[in-house]
């Protein structure tokens, strides 16, 4: 059978927002709540803040929902002459440049006193406070839209409007019951954020697991037919002599050999690569890159000092941090290393080494040359290098995929 539900129009206030069902009527803010101020003792004194233990909470405090603590306390003798506030009482921001983003709400949990940025709303029913609370959070966009006050330095709420905000006041039961599922729907949302925070751990500990089977010969099957490693070693370098590296005796598959970056790998210092000026706009086409988290730093316009012998690893001299880059671009600082390969060996396999080969140390000292350059990598045959390059790859999109979802959601 289906449920209908009758709605009307309040006669009051006049132009209500929408329309509410039966039992429900519009008023005003200031129809079922009182407001107050705060104020600030003088900073100047310090027997107003010395040993202080009573809350003074100022918009710094407004990070949370519900409000239990200040970075500053009253001292008894701040306490004098101030506001004291019950628990329950909801807090808003007033006056703050975060007001041109946000609309900071709370809900005090302990006793306390607010400076004068703040403004502090006590229904005068208790018991409407969680329900007037979620109605001023959905209404966030129009008072910040439509309740401000022009014309000043730092953004205010016109609060002698604000008081008159519609409110559509619902049957106390119904407020209870509108006030537990928003409630539950907001653990239901925690609850999936949290899990989607593991399920992010676990692919970044997956991908993590890939690479380091990928380098012990463990993520794709051996091929008897494959020319050994040391062969196209030896063809980049007649005098190469396999050495043996403890790190990696008795681990590696047969065919594979050891050697040091150095060995296969060429650098080139970046100064050609840096840009003139770090004027950046989207509009550009060239990347400006760095090996850091961030990678493209912004684009320029610049047509000189590209970087198109190609592909290449970029790799941070003091941190040790690196990425692969097989498109044209230019750098912001002379602190890297470009390298290229040496002969046949993919490029992409020894990304895939460094990128989980890090050396912690003295940030002020040049790695690639001292250090970085003599570590010993786990060569496979050229074409094991191909099908494990490939594998992660794939495996890495389906991945990416899987946390694309996620975010989308």
């Amino acid at each position: 059978m289906e449920c209908k539900v009758t709605v009307r129009k309040s006669h009051y206030p006049k132009d209500v927002p929408f329309e509410v069902p039966e039992g429900w009527v519009w008023t005003t803010l200031d129809t079922i709540a009182r407001f107050s101020g705060g104020k600030t003792p003088s900073m100047d004194d310090r027997s107003n803040w010395e040993n202080g233990k009573h809350l003074w909470i100022t918009s710094k405090d407004m990070k949370s929902e519900a409000i239990c603590d200040s970075q500053i306390k009253l001292s008894d003798i701040g306490l004098q002459g101030m506001m004291i506030f019950s628990p329950g009482t909801i807090l808003m921001v007033n006056r703050s440049g975060i007001l041109r983003r946000t609309l900071p709400l709370g809900v005090l949990q302990k006793d306390a006193t607010i400076n004068q940025d703040l403004k502090a709303i006590t229904p005068y029913i208790i018991g409407l406070t969680p329900y007037l609370f979620f109605c001023l959070k959905a209404f966030e966009p129009i008072i910040l839209q439509d309740y401000k006050k022009a014309g000043t330095t730092v953004d205010n709420i016109n609060f002698d409007l604000f008081v008159t905000i519609p409110i559509p006041l619902p049957p106390i039961q119904e407020q209870w019951r509108i006030v537990q599922s928003i409630q539950s729907w907001m653990k239901g949302i925690v609850d999936i954020e949290e899990s989607n925070d593991e399920i992010l751990n676990t692919i970044d500990s997956t991908k993590s697991k890939i690479l380091e089977l990928a380098i012990k010969g463990k993520l794709v099957p051996q091929d008897a037919l494959d020319e050994p490693a040391i062969e196209l070693l030896k063809r980049i370098n007649p005098s190469f002599q396999a050495s043996d590296n403890l790190h990696y005796e008795g681990v590696l598959p047969s065919g594979w050999t050891v050697c040091c970056l150095e060995d296969i790998l060429d650098y080139e210092q970046p100064q050609a690569y840096i840009v003139n000026s770090t004027d950046y706009s989207y509009t550009y086409k060239t990347p400006v890159l760095t090996p850091g988290k961030s990678f493209v730093l912004g684009y320029t316009d610049e047509l000189s000092g590209i970087c198109n012998r190609l592909p290449v690893i970029i790799f941070d001299d003091f941190t040790t941090e690196s990425k692969y880059v097989d498109f044209p671009f230019k750098v912001k600082s002379s602190a890297m290393k470009i390298l290229r390969a040496r002969g046949e060996i993919n490029l992409r396999y020894v990304a895939i080494f460094m990128s989980i080969t890090r050396l912690a140390g003295d940030t002020h000292k040049r790695y690639w040359i001292s250090e970085y350059s003599r570590i010993a990598i786990p060569v496979p045959p050229l074409r094991e290098q191909d099908r494990i390059v490939s594998e992660v790859q794939q495996l890495f999109y389906q991945l990416d995929n899987l946390v694309a979802s996620i975010s989308a959601d």
